[in-house]
């Protein structure tokens, strides 16, 4: 069994945009600030909310993610303004 620290060494915070495909976080902030957060915390990217990255275009943006059962797909812009932790290898 893990300890504490060790569990917390082995967690990684990266923007969502970045999250690998196949990989899954859950949600640590918002760095959006009006009408683009009210619209993120809409489609469900609260604090705690589990995420997964599904797959990206083939020119790499947008990239789709699976927020609370549904499939939405963020820009390079909005994905880089949520901060998302996950166990990295």
């Amino acid at each position: 069994m893990e300890s504490n620290k060790e569990i917390y060494q082995s967690r990684e915070t990266v923007y969502l945009y970045n999250l690998p495909v196949g990989k899954s976080a859950v949600v640590t902030s918002l760095n959006a600030g009006g009408i683009t957060r009210r619209r993120m915390m809409d489609l469900g990217l609260v604090p705690g909310t589990e995420v997964e990255a599904l797959r990206y275009s083939p020119f790499k943006d947008p990239r789709a993610f699976k927020i609370r059962g549904t499939v939405i797909a963020l820009r390079k812009e909005e994905g880089c303004q949520v901060l998302v932790e996950y166990k990295g290898e």
